[in-house]
């Protein structure tokens, strides 16, 4: 069976809180009800890989007007603008079962497609350090540590510039 990667579907946030839950500390998790409401706000930036009916992976987040992710994105969900150059990505996450088999790279490359279709300069996301290396191998740069306090971590601003 092929993988599939498309915009989420309400009926996708049961095993997507699997996922998260599983890919994030408690801290660092989205909760149920922000994961519903990214759903319902910005369905068309949150894809999801699946293969038949399970959900293998996803990835979400809205446009943003700035360059770095600001951590008020992590606690309230508004539809994307049209006008903002900046795809953000808050959560990737690929179910443990299925990590290493390359799922996380193809919804980068899947979100850089609608990125590009949206117009947006660059997409923009905060990783963990051991994280940096695996988004550098897909495109992004590495432009030194976040402002973010989110979950109390030490976090690292990656850019991936759109207009190449």
């Amino acid at each position: 069976m092929s993988i599939t990667i498309n915009p989420v579907q309400p009926q996708d946030l049961d095993q997507i809180m699997v996922i998260e839950r599983a890919g994030f500390s408690p801290a660092e998790a989205a909760t149920e009800a922000s994961m519903a409401e990214r759903i319902r706000q910005i369905a068309d930036t949150f894809l999801v890989a699946k293969e038949g009916g399970s959900v293998l992976g996803y990835i979400v987040g809205p446009a943003f007007n700035q360059r770095y992710l600001t951590d008020d994105l992590f606690e309230q969900t508004l539809p994307n603008a049209a006008a903002s150059p900046y795809q953000t990505v808050l959560s990737l996450a690929v179910s443990p079962q299925r990590q290493g088999q390359g799922i996380a790279s193809q919804l980068l490359t899947a979100l850089a497609r609608v990125a590009r279709s949206q117009r947006r300069q660059a997409i923009t996301l905060t990783c963990l350090e051991r994280l940096v290396p695996f988004y550098e191998r897909n495109g992004y740069r590495n432009e030194g540590v976040s402002a973010s306090q989110h979950a109390g971590e030490v976090w690292f601003n990656m850019v991936r510039d759109l207009t190449d």
